[in-house]
């Protein structure tokens, strides 16, 4: 090989490594950019480039990247409804006074709770002008609608859409004279629901009167930590041979395992008349017994005689009202060990403390899910001699 050859694939090697380094750093760019991209926010994250919505127009928005402009809102008017964290916003202005449905779908987010929604009127940006017509927090990622009654043609209405609690989400968002999903109304408090040793759960409700043009009704189950309901059972209205409606329903199924469980019985019947919700009830079920009230009681006693020698736990405790952790313990169940003691009851007692929910969650090997039980337990009030 002559010298001359030689310096040639030398230049020819050189020049293929800096091509590949070249081209590898244009990957690169083009990720970085699409990340960029990604998080940035949308245009209308700016109450000046709010988004205009027309009737039954179906837009796609996400919260994620959307910064407060902390000057264009007025957290007194919607009190605990909402806090602000991502918001961005959209305007709607109706050609026919009437009622209509902002109905939101296809919500896919970060975490569990899905977004918030306010409609105002009054003049962008200037907060002492508006007039706050409706405040919903969803709470989950359901398609749902919220009713906006009496609607004013010509009238400029503002709709704030934020993450609940921060939560990045993109979704769907229609004004609409047709509402679609689940009145987005909040279900009870899921703390106050005492829990029950038993999997199975009877639901029972009475069509009203009002509700003539109803056709079926959808039995919905969201477990706490799930992101969206599923449908458990749809059955129609029952009728006469005089086409006059049965008034008394009820579904019945069995758990197949622990949870904290809500359940919604929603009405539905034709377009004129949107779905209702004439029933919203959690239903918690877990294996252990809750612990009896014991006034001798120095400390609160968790159950574990239902677990096996060797089995990995973890116990955390928390105040059923507050939802402030008390107390966290990772343990390994011991041979005839039936209980474990966990809290002072004196230090509940002046805590002010009434009731703990323990949660229970048992790891298995690789692959395998975890499994968690929970129940609560009383704190015993104060004797006279304390």
């Amino acid at each position: 090989m002559t010298n001359e050859h030689a310096t040639r694939r030398v230049s020819q090697a050189a020049g293929c490594f800096w091509l590949r380094v070249l081209l590898a750093q244009l990957v690169i760019a083009t990720c970085f950019v699409g990340v960029v991209a990604a998080q940035a926010p949308v245009p209308n994250d700016d109450i000046e480039q709010r988004r205009v919505l027309h009737t039954n127009e179906t837009v796609t928005s996400s919260t994620a990247g959307c910064t407060v402009q902390w000057k264009c809102v007025d957290e007194r008017l919607t009190g605990k409804c909402i806090e602000y964290h991502n918001d961005h916003w959209f305007e709607v202005t109706p050609t026919n006074t009437g009622r209509y449905f902002i109905n939101i779908s296809a919500q896919r987010c970060r975490d569990t709770r899905g977004v918030q929604l306010v409609v105002l009127t009054g003049e962008p940006c200037q907060p002492k002008t508006y007039q706050l017509l409706t405040c919903a927090s969803l709470g989950s990622q359901d398609d749902v609608f919220v009713t906006l009654e009496e609607l004013r043609a010509g009238q400029r209405y503002l709709l704030n859409v934020d993450g609940y609690l921060h939560d990045f989400c993109s979704f769907q968002l229609t004004m609409s004279d047709k509402a679609q999903g689940v009145p987005a109304l909040l279900p009870p408090n899921v703390a106050s629901v005492a829990p029950t040793v038993s999997p199975l759960v009877n639901l029972q409700w009475t069509l009203p009167d009002s509700l003539a043009s109803i056709s079926r009704f959808r039995v919905l189950r969201r477990e706490v930590a799930e992101f969206r309901a599923t449908e458990q059972n749809n059955q129609p209205v029952q009728r006469t041979t005089y086409g006059a409606a049965g008034v008394a329903y009820s579904y019945q199924e069995t758990l197949n395992k622990p949870g904290r469980y809500l359940y919604q019985v929603v009405a539905e019947g034709t377009d004129n008349q949107p779905p209702v919700l004439l029933q919203q009830r959690w239903v918690a079920y877990s294996k252990l017994m809750p612990m009896q009230r014991d006034t001798s009681l120095r400390y609160l006693r968790v159950p574990l005689g239902q677990y096996k020698t060797g089995a990995k736990l973890s116990v955390v405790a928390t105040d059923a009202a507050s939802g402030r952790v008390m107390g966290n313990r990772q343990i390994i169940k011991q041979k005839k060990i039936e209980q474990m003691s966990l809290l002072p009851v004196v230090l509940l007692q002046q805590q002010g403390v009434r009731e703990v929910r323990v949660r229970i969650t048992q790891t298995y090997g690789p692959g395998q899910p975890p499994t968690s039980d929970e129940l609560t337990l009383l704190v015993p009030a104060p004797s006279s001699s304390q």
